[in-house]
């Protein structure tokens, strides 16, 4: 069975950023991701939706 969550740190590199990096964005609600308790998790699927979106979004403003 595949694991489709991925923890922050693992957000973190899978983004190339840092981990502050993804502890401000949630903070912020920058980046879609649930909690689990007091836990951060992430959907890959929802990770991989919202980042053709910033993709669409940039490209719209560059126009």
């Amino acid at each position: 069975m595949n694991r489709r969550t991925m923890t922050v740190l693992e957000a973190a590199e899978y983004l190339g950023v840092c981990k502050d990096t993804i502890y401000t964005m949630v903070r912020t609600s920058e980046i879609p991701h649930f909690r689990i308790r007091r836990r951060i998790f992430f959907s890959q699927e929802t990770i991989d939706a919202w980042i053709r979106e910033q993709e669409v979004s940039f490209e719209n403003q560059a126009i």
